[in-house]
């Protein structure tokens, strides 16, 4: 039989507690075993402690041979071209900090292009080289925001390697029901059993995988348990059916409104509030209703049609009527009555009723305008701020582009956050109820007008590559930056951004940018070898983004 070894314990712990007493008490005293006394005692007594300490140290028992692993399963998936596998071992043999800080010259970053490669490897279903996976696992043990893509091109002896490894088992924790395979979804029974006797990852997993599929079954399947299950699993099995979300999903939405969890109760509330012809939003309407009217009746200033006479016109203006308590009812359907620190309590139900109330109240509400022109109508008593806010999350949640326009404005508009009180925060939540090429063409006015000061925010939620018109209003206002003599490193993050998101075929247009520019009286002291390093740093990695994907292409 094959054997392996095991240390030894208590008869090695004995003789040595023996040997450390002798020596305590002296070799005059006592002898080690076998010695007599005499000058030689103490000799032997180092000896025997030397001999002991290597076999405690070396010494070891036959034990049964452990199981060996299972072989590593097979990964169907083609393997990536040489030339590709090449590439994601340079990207993986780069670390963040390797260049010691400071200035990054002209050397791209190959870490923040490593997510893109795994997006593009994964779109075209390649199958990582496996000498590869541990050095990919490391790199996504140190990158939360990398383990999603990294773990789905590792593919499945990624979760082999992760149970024979510690410092992988996020492997495990990252992987629906911890890489178990899931039924296949036309099996009924082993649905079900998987259903009432699996962990609670693969619980999730199942109900996400059936949900995408057949929202009615898994609306069903989840209906069978949900009065046994616990609160917080309760809530992400109801956060799971935001997948598909329809009316047929309204009453079981409705009898979660009862639910003895605060949290589920506003879950569903919130869920049937994006639902603009459910019963709660129904209710919601007629409450946000009460608070809004318009009055007809606010004068404006004299017109120059009659400046002489002084008179006044009459402007439309909303005035807004804010609850003056949050009844059970309320309560029930989501509004939260306790208002968070620093808010006033009416003003907190308000935004909470408006937010939920459909959108399409509001222009039977508001004699028949347009979303456009409501926004534009003027607000009584600086209820502005909170209403416009309000529809900016209920056009969010209830994905209304008309809304959304009218909300976000002109990009060219003067105002700094847009009509109203409408951050930058808000409006770029509001592009992302747009198509990728609106939200690219809007962005791209706002910088043409106001720069790249306060584009970040809105430069994140716009598709990669960037659109043409975004990619060039960009690299003009970096180009209008340095010849101002702006501080370049303000602009460091845009130029990160940039590297990544800008299409690789504008790397020909920024050939012009590469020269250091003659810097002007009140520009920051060597802006301009800056702005030449980071030109130069965007186009070398703007080739090595075309180099990559011309290398993933080959066959």
């Amino acid at each position: 039989m094959t054997r392996t070894s095991a240390p030894v314990d208590a008869p090695a712990t004995g003789a040595w507690e023996g040997l450390v007493t002798t020596a305590l008490l002296g070799t005059d005293r006592r002898t080690p075993p076998g010695t007599g006394p005499g000058p030689e005692a103490p000799v032997a007594l180092l000896d025997a402690a030397a001999v002991e300490t290597v076999r405690r140290r070396a010494g070891l028992r036959p034990a049964r041979a452990s199981q060996r692993p299972q072989p590593a399963p097979e990964d169907p998936r083609p393997p990536l071209p040489q030339a590709a596998a090449h590439r994601l071992a340079v990207l993986l043999a780069d670390r963040p900090g390797a260049s010691g800080g400071g200035r990054r010259g002209t050397t791209p970053d190959l870490t923040e292009l490593l997510p893109q490669w795994l997006a593009a490897a994964n779109a075209r279903g390649f199958a990582p080289p496996p000498q590869l996976l541990p050095a990919l696992l490391d790199a996504a043990r140190g990158r939360t925001d990398l383990r999603p893509a990294a773990l789905e091109f590792a593919g499945p002896r990624a979760l082999w390697l992760a149970r024979l490894n510690p410092d992988w088992r996020f492997a495990l924790r990252s992987t629906p029901g911890g890489g178990a395979a899931l039924p296949h979804l036309d099996d009924a029974d082993s649905i079900r059993q998987l259903w009432q006797e699996g962990l609670f990852a693969e619980r999730v997993a199942l109900l996400s995988a059936l949900r995408s599929r057949d929202p009615a079954a898994a609306r069903e399947l989840l209906e069978t348990t949900w009065a046994t299950e616990r609160a917080e699993d309760r809530l992400m099995f109801l956060d799971s059916l935001r997948t598909g979300l329809g009316p047929d999903d309204e009453p079981f939405m409705e009898q979660a409104l009862a639910d003895r969890s605060r949290n589920v109760r506003a879950t569903a509330a919130e869920l049937l509030s994006a639902l603009p012809g459910s019963a709660l939003a129904a209710r919601m309407a007629v409450r946000a209703e009460a608070c809004v009217a318009i009055d007809h009746m606010q004068p404006t200033q004299p017109t120059q049609d009659s400046p002489a006479t002084g008179s006044t016109v009459a402007t439309p203006t909303i005035t807004v009527e804010a609850p003056h308590e949050c009844d059970p009812g309320m309560e029930r359907d989501g509004v939260v009555a306790k208002a968070p620190a620093g808010r006033g309590q009416r003003s907190w139900w308000f935004g909470q009723l408006v937010e939920a109330a459909p959108l399409g109240t509001w222009s039977r509400r508001l004699g028949g305008r347009t979303p456009r022109e409501i926004v534009a109508l003027p607000v009584t008593d600086d209820w502005q701020g909170e209403l416009h806010a309000a529809w900016c999350r209920a056009a969010v949640r209830q994905r209304d582009a008309e809304w959304s326009r009218a909300l976000l404005g002109e990009p060219s508009a003067p105002e700094a956050g847009g009509p109203g009180s409408v951050s930058l925060a808000e409006r770029a939540k509001l592009l992302g109820t747009l198509d990728a090429a609106e939200r690219a063409e809007w962005v791209a006015g706002f910088i043409s007008t106001h720069g790249l000061s306060e584009a970040f925010q809105l430069l994140g939620v716009c598709a990669v590559p960037w659109a043409p018109p975004l990619g060039r209003a960009v690299v003009d206002a970096l180009n209008i930056a340095r010849d101002a003599g702006s501080y370049p490193w303000s602009f460091s993050g845009v130029m990160g951004l940039a590297e990544r998101c800008l299409d690789p075929s504008e790397a020909g247009r920024l050939d012009g940018l590469l020269a250091v520019p003659d810097e002007p009286e009140n520009a920051s002291p060597g802006a301009g070898g800056y702005w030449a390093e980071a030109f130069q740093r965007l186009v070398t990695t703007l080739r090595l983004r075309a180099a990559m994907t011309e290398e993933l292409n080959t066959s």
